[in-house]
């Protein structure tokens, strides 16, 4: 019979992000705007046994919801998280994130000459051409961009 053992401590209030990609648990920090100097608590537990993914990395913001914009900027790194709303020490709150097929506004095409880089402010739209590995294409220019293109933006 084996033993369980509670590798981080509950939070009282807060957003805790589960089952992400091992390794990524930094990435999604920098999504999140977290450079550890606010004040506000935030706990990363990386390499964590999962029986779903084998391991995977956990992040615990105290304090803090997560709005739709973070959640979908997620998606694009982490297709397989699951954002849990904590309040008052339970889960009141349940999402697997969902990689739009669509995405507008959230990264910037990397070709230069793309209309959407242009001095005229015009919003950004990608197609997922595949989640795993991801692929994105450039609704204006067809420039395709891989997960690594998107980490830079973040």
């Amino acid at each position: 019979m084996s033993k369980k053992t509670l590798r981080v401590s509950k939070i009282r209030n807060g957003t805790v992000i589960d089952h992400i990609m091992r390794g990524h648990a930094l990435d999604v920090i920098k999504i999140l705007g977290i450079n550890g100097r606010s004040g506000g608590v935030v706990t990363i537990a990386m390499n964590v046994p999962s029986e779903k993914l084998g391991l995977k990395d956990i992040v615990k913001v105290e304090g803090r919801e997560l709005n739709p914009e973070e959640v979908d900027k997620i998606a694009l790194l982490a297709p397989h998280a699951t954002i849990n709303i904590i309040r008052n020490y339970k889960v009141v709150e349940k999402q697997r994130v969902k990689l739009p097929h669509v995405i507008k506004g959230i990264v910037k095409c990397v070709n230069p000459t793309c209309i959407s880089n242009s001095e005229e402010p015009i919003k950004s739209i990608f197609y997922v051409e595949k989640e795993e590995p991801l692929r994105l294409r450039c609704h204006y220019c067809g420039h395709i961009m891989e997960k690594e293109d998107i980490l830079q933006q973040f």
